[in-house]
C-alpha cells in the first residue's frame, strides 16, 4: 500500500483535491440525475464537478510556484513546498472563483471555512485530528451562515452532521475523516425526510451527495482506501465512491425519465445569476438584502473583498445592477431555466433531439462570442489571464447536445486542455475532432467554411485547411520589460506579434499595425481579417482599410468588434 499522510499537510490537500476530483467524475452523471432541489435543471453533479476542478488547479499552480522558486515550508522549515495554510488558501481561492451553481458556491464557503483555520495556525507545516475537527465545525457553520434562508434536508445538514460526529473523534486525521463520512451517509440518507420535494421524487439531496463523495475522498487521503459501504449502519446503502443512496424511492410511471423526473412542477425565478464582486464588507451586507428581496436560493461566499454571489430572479439585471452599486461584479452568468424546467412550472422534462453536428469554440471577446454564436457556434468565453479548465469545455459540448462535435481551442496554450476535454467527451458517446487554431482570426476562417451537411470528416478536413491557411497576428502592449525575437521591449511598447512570434516594436498601436500587416500580406493574400479591442484607437480600422486598399489590389478586407478581448488588435490574412 502507498504510504498515507497520518497528518493534515499541503501535499495532503493536493491529494485530495485530485481524488475528490476523480470520485466527483465517476458520480456527475448519477448526481445530475437525481438534482431536484432548488431546480430540478440536472447540472449539480457538473456543477461541483467544475468547482472543485477549479480549486485542484489553483492547489496545483501554488506547488509549481514553490518548484519553481524553490521555496520553503514556512516557520518551521521541515519541508519543501507550501505551507498547509499556503495550499489551502489555495484550494479556497480556486474554489469561489470556479464556483458553479448553487451546490459549488456552499461547496467553496465549506473549503473557505477549513481554509480560515488553517491560515489561524500561522505557517504550520500540518495539523492533526483536532485541528481537522475544526476545521470541518467551522466549514459547517460558515456555509450555513452564507446561504439567506439555510433549509434542511439539503448539503447544509449534512455538512453539520459530518462536523458532529468528527466532533468525538479527535485522534488522528484518518479516524475524523472516517467519522464525517459516516455522519454525512446517515445525514443524506435523512435528506428525503426533510424536504418533501426529494421525498416525491425518490431522491436523496444531490448537493449532499456531492459532499460525501469528497468526504469519501477525504478517507481516502489519510487512509489509502476508499471507505467501505459497511463502515457504518447508516452508511450501508453508500457504494464505495459515496453513494449512489434513493431511499423511499416512489413507482414512477413508464414513461418518466429518471427518478428527478418524478418530482412535482413548481414555480420559481426564471434565471440563475452568478457572478464575482470585489467589494467591501459593508457593501455586501447590503447587497444580501437587496437580492433576498428580488428572488431565492440566495449564497454569498467569500470574503477579504472578492466574493461570489449566486441568486436565482426574474429580472437578471436587477440583480446585476445591485452588485455594480456593491463594487464591480465581474465573469458574470445569467442562465435561463428552461420552460420545461420544473423550477418554472413546465410539464415535466424537456427532450431536446440531438443535433447531428455542432461547433465549440473558445473565444477572447464578448464580441467574438456574439459572431461565433450568430455562427452557429456554441462559444465559450475566455479570461484574460485565467486558464480556461477542461471541464468547462466538456460543459460547452455537452450543451452543444451534438452527435458530432467540432472544438476551436483558438489559443495554443489551450491544445492540451481542449485535448483532455475532448477525449472525457468522446468518452461520454459524442465524436469529437479538435482543430487545433491558434487564434481566434485562425476560427473565424474555420467557421466560414463549415458546412454541416457534407460529411463530418470531410467538413473537418475543409475547416482545418482555412485555419492552416490563416495567417495570424496581434497588436498588444508590453506590461513588463522582457527579451523578445525582435529584441528587448519595455513597458508600455507596442508588440506586433505574427504567428505567436514578436515582430515589431513600436511606440504607436495604428503604425505598428500597419507594419505588421505590410509584412504578412507581403507573402501574398486574399482576404484580411481585422478584430478590434475595446482599447484600439478610434481611426485605426479606416486607416488599415485604406491601406490595404491603396497598397494591395484584390485583397478584401472585414472588420468586426471584439470587444474585451485583451488586445487591441487581432489580424487575419488568408
Amino acid at each position: 500500500m502507498a504510504q498515507v499522510p497520518q497528518t493534515f499537510d499541503a501535499p495532503a490537500v493536493r491529494t485530495w483535491c485530485g481524488l475528490a476530483l476523480r470520485a466527483l467524475g465517476r458520480a456527475r452523471e448519477e448526481i445530475d440525475a437525481i438534482n431536484v432541489y432548488p431546480v430540478a435543471d440536472g447540472d449539480t453533479g457538473t456543477n461541483l464537478y467544475l468547482t472543485v476542478e477549479s480549486a485542484a488547479a489553483a492547489v496545483e499552480a501554488v506547488f509549481a510556484a514553490h518548484e519553481v522558486g524553490g521555496g520553503t515550508g514556512g516557520a518551521e522549515g521541515t519541508t519543501s513546498g507550501p505551507s498547509l495554510a499556503d495550499a489551502a488558501r489555495a484550494m479556497a481561492h480556486g474554489a469561489l472563483i470556479g464556483a458553479r451553481g448553487n451546490s459549488g458556491t456552499i461547496l467553496a464557503q465549506l473549503l473557505r471555512g477549513m481554509a480560515q483555520v488553517f491560515a489561524a495556525d500561522g505557517d504550520r507545516a500540518h495539523t492533526d485530528g483536532r485541528g481537522l475537527c475544526l476545521a470541518l465545525r467551522r466549514a459547517a457553520d460558515s456555509a450555513r451562515q452564507a446561504v439567506a434562508h439555510p433549509m434542511e434536508g439539503t448539503v447544509l445538514s449534512v455538512a453539520s452532521a459530518a462536523a458532529d460526529a468528527a466532533t468525538g473523534a479527535e485522534e488522528d486525521c484518518g479516524t475524523v475523516a472516517l467519522a464525517a463520512y459516516e455522519g454525512a451517509c446517515a445525514a443524506l440518507a435523512a435528506t428525503p425526510g426533510q424536504l418533501a420535494v426529494l421525498e416525491r421524487a425518490g431522491v436523496v439531496d444531490a448537493g449532499g451527495r456531492g459532499l460525501v463523495a469528497v468526504l469519501a475522498a477525504l478517507v481516502e487521503t489519510f487512509t489509502g482506501r476508499t471507505p467501505e459501504p459497511g463502515a457504518s449502519p447508516s452508511a450501508a446503502a453508500v457504494a464505495a465512491d459515496g453513494g449512489p443512496l434513493v431511499p423511499h424511492a416512489r413507482v414512477c410511471p413508464a414513461e418518466d425519465d429518471g427518478p428527478g423526473a418524478c418530482v412535482a412542477p413548481a414555480s420559481g425565478p426564471a434565471f440563475e445569476v452568478i457572478y464575482l464582486l470585489d467589494a467591501e464588507d459593508t457593501a455586501v451586507a447590503r447587497l444580501r438584502e437587496r437580492l433576498d428581496g428580488l428572488g431565492d436560493s440566495l449564497v454569498v461566499v467569500g470574503g477579504d473583498g472578492l466574493w461570489n454571489v449566486h441568486v436565482h430572479v426574474d429580472d437578471a439585471g436587477a440583480a446585476v445592477e445591485a452588485g455594480v452599486e456593491a463594487g464591480r461584479p465581474h465573469r458574470i452568468r445569467i442562465t435561463h431555466f428552461g420552460a420545461g424546467d420544473a423550477h418554472t412550472g413546465g410539464s415535466g422534462r424537456p427532450h431536446r433531439e440531438r443535433a447531428q453536428r455542432a461547433v465549440v469554440a473558445v473565444v477572447p471577446g464578448e464580441g467574438l462570442a456574439g459572431l461565433y454564436t450568430e455562427a452557429g457556434a456554441t462559444a465559450v468565453l475566455a479570461r484574460p489571464g485565467e486558464q480556461l479548465a477542461s471541464g468547462e469545455l466538456v460543459e460547452a459540448v455537452r450543451r452543444a447536445h451534438a452527435r458530432e462535435v467540432v472544438l476551436l481551442p483558438n489559443d495554443p496554450e489551450l491544445r492540451h486542455t481542449a485535448s483532455a476535454a475532448a477525449e472525457q467527451a468522446r468518452g461520454e458517446g459524442v465524436r469529437v475532432a479538435l482543430i487545433p487554431t491558434r487564434s481566434a482570426v485562425q476560427g473565424i476562417a474555420a467557421l466560414a467554411v463549415y458546412e454541416p451537411g457534407r460529411r463530418f470528416d470531410e467538413d473537418v478536413v475543409a475547416m482545418t485547411s482555412a485555419a492552416g491557411a490563416t495567417r495570424h497576428a496581434e497588436v498588444t502592449v508590453a506590461e513588463r520589460q522582457s527579451w523578445t525575437t525582435a529584441g528587448i521591449c519595455q513597458a508600455g511598447d507596442v508588440l506586433g506579434l505574427i504567428d505567436g512570434d514578436v515582430a515589431v516594436i513600436g511606440s504607436d498601436v495604428a503604425a505598428t499595425a500597419e507594419t505588421v500587416l505590410d509584412r504578412m500580406l507581403s507573402a501574398g493574400g486574399e482576404l484580411v481579417t481585422l478584430v478590434l479591442g475595446d482599447e484600439a484607437p478610434d481611426a485605426i480600422a479606416d486607416r488599415l482599410q485604406t491601406r490595404v486598399r491603396e497598397s494591395y489590389l484584390a485583397v478584401d478586407t472585414v472588420v468586426y468588434q471584439g470587444g474585451r478581448q485583451g488586445a487591441p488588435l487581432l489580424i487575419g490574412v488568408e
